[in-house]
């Protein structure tokens, strides 16, 4: 096969091709409608001259990569980015000024944007970057660009159809709030995260790697405990919440024990079958170089089931934040995450809520993001890492 075949002669998916033929027919259909109607501000907000030269230029970026069967090369992510972007930077502001007034013209240039945004996406995906720094840094761009495409569409079909903010406020209200309330969001943050969260995380997942090394040696305990721990897992939150509020008061310490009691049996249950991992030609040759239960636990049993232990923790850092923000629907000090969503539902400030919900999601990705970081330094040997 010619280099000319391998290099330059890359297909489109069926996805693709359908997107691309998509934008450029609602791009067609944007400057037919004022010529059908007679009317260009029946075409949807598009008197506006700087919204036309710029869908007009999306049109034409978009027409070029659809015939060209090399798109740009590696500048084909970088030119549908900055065309989609820039058409969607240029909607949100149009509507902003007109919110519930969006026309056909409007809606059909949005669809146009996310059929490039799409595009660009694939275009980022399908880049094979040598450097490892590279590597990484177009693995978080990829969501990324996906996730705040999502956060754009948010905004577009919220002020486009006009919808009540105490239905579904728009992402810029959302983020106006939470900058005005950072001190308010901090203080919830550090009651919820910093002490139930993080104090019942530890407990719980530290007592069930334990209680599991224990269950290991003693056959009773493995019978006996994990039947319980299928049944623990399988209570409902807002059942142990409310006893441990009785038991452990109001502040923290009762969101703690709800964490603990999440956490504990998925850590005893996925360490006890990580000890169980290990073969039988492993132990074999344990067996004969004499190694003693400890030996053989140190240097063999421990180090095949950290995968299974990490999955136990990423599981719990997330069924943490939401034990502890359940558990503050129950009862707590005029502070915390579950307090402050709460509160504000009852007083119909849905932005505050937004809010609080944002923080709570930011928190938890970055705390699984921590564990996974952690588990890619302990666990390198394993193939999931290698591959």
């Amino acid at each position: 096969m010619s280099a000319r075949v391998q290099l330059g002669m890359r297909r489109f998916s069926p996805v693709s091709s359908a997107l691309a033929w998509l934008g450029l027919l609602c791009g067609l259909v944007v400057w037919l409608l004022p010529l059908l109607s007679g009317d260009a501000g029946s075409a949807g907000l598009l008197s506006q001259p700087m919204l036309a030269g710029l869908a007009f230029s999306a049109l034409a970026i978009l027409a070029l990569h659809r015939f060209s069967r090399q798109g740009f090369g590696q500048y084909a992510a970088l030119v549908l980015a900055a065309a989609s972007l820039g058409l969607a930077q240029m909607l949100v502001r149009v509507i902003s000024d007109h919110p519930g007034d969006a026309g056909p013209g409007f809606w059909l240039l949005v669809v146009m944007a996310w059929a490039i945004a799409w595009l660009q996406v694939e275009e980022m995906a399908a880049l094979s970057p040598r450097g490892e720094v590279a590597r990484r840094a177009l693995d978080l761009a990829v969501p990324l660009a996906f996730g705040v495409w999502l956060l754009i569409l948010w905004q577009l079909l919220v002020t486009g159809f006009a919808v009540p903010k105490v239905l579904l406020p728009p992402p810029s209200d959302i983020w106006a709030r939470g900058m005005a309330s950072l001190p308010q969001l901090w203080a919830d943050f550090r009651q919820t995260f910093l002490k139930g969260v993080l104090i019942g995380y530890a407990i719980g997942c530290g007592s069930g790697f334990l209680v599991a090394l224990l269950a290991d040696r003693v056959d009773f305990l493995r019978r006996g405990l994990l039947p319980v721990g299928n049944l623990v897992s399988a209570l409902p939150i807002i059942g142990i919440a409310p006893i441990m509020v009785m038991w452990f008061g109001f502040d923290w310490p009762s969101k703690a024990a709800v964490v603990v009691v999440m956490t504990f049996f998925p850590m005893l249950v996925n360490t006890v079958a990580g000890l169980a991992a290990a073969g039988r030609i492993e132990r074999d040759l344990m067996h004969t170089y004499a190694a003693s239960h400890a030996q053989t636990l140190v240097k063999m049993r421990l180090p095949l089931a950290m995968p299974f232990v990490f999955n136990a923790l990423k599981i719990n850092s997330t069924l943490a934040l939401i034990g502890a923000i359940v558990a503050e629907f129950f009862g707590t000090p005029i502070v915390g995450m579950g307090f402050r969503i709460s509160s504000e539902m009852g007083r119909m400030n849905v932005d505050m809520v937004w809010a609080s919900i944002a923080v709570a999601a930011l928190a938890g990705s970055l705390f699984y993001g921590l564990v996974a970081l952690v588990e890619r330094a302990v666990t390198f040997w394993h193939p999931s890492v290698r591959g």
